[in-house]
């Protein structure tokens, strides 16, 4: 009986090695058999394009303002500043949120998107109950629907004048 469990689990153990390695060597030959011009095609959508909107602010702080790979583009979040980082509107959290989108427009304009593209938009912001009497304006920036996301309270951002940061991820679709 010990004999037969045994050459049993032998015959499982051997035979789920070879399934592993067949099915390895399958997927191996398929990489095999892509044309250069398939995997040239692939990397060169895959490769990162850095967007610096403030170049000199954001060398200073040490981030890109977006970065594209693919269909796919990251937007870091957009703070209410003008080109030397100073902040402005401060006090004011409706008008730095619209500085926010101002900034963000410019961003998904460089891209050849729009505001219909964003599909995950994270708001932080230091003052939740100003944030939600100016949330009305967004139906001004999204007209067709709302993306996915978060609104973040949070104890301070960067700068303190800072109110609100509005970070975006954005799908552009092959046709743009």
């Amino acid at each position: 009986m010990k004999t037969i469990i045994r050459t049993t689990l032998v015959f499982i153990i051997a035979t789920i090695a070879f399934i592993g390695c067949n099915e390895k060597t399958k997927s191996d030959k398929a990489e095999h058999t892509k044309t250069k011009d398939q995997k040239d095609v692939k990397a060169k959508h895959e490769t990162p394009d850095y967007f610096l909107l403030r170049p000199e602010v954001e060398k200073a702080y040490g981030y890109s303002h977006a970065v594209k790979i693919g269909n796919s583009i990251k937007i870091s979040g957009a703070v209410s500043m003008d080109d030397e980082g100073n902040p402005t509107a401060i006090g004011d959290l409706g008008q730095q949120m619209k500085n926010c989108y101002a900034d963000l427009e410019k961003i998904l304009k460089h891209y050849g998107c729009t505001f219909d593209d964003v599909v995950v938009e994270n708001v932080f912001t230091t003052s939740m109950s100003k944030f939600l009497e100016a949330a009305g304006y967004r139906t001004t920036i999204y007209k067709n629907h709302f993306p996915t996301g978060s609104w973040f309270g949070v104890k301070e951002l960067a700068v303190p004048e800072f109110m609100i940061e509005i970070e975006l991820e954005v799908h552009k679709p092959n046709n743009k």
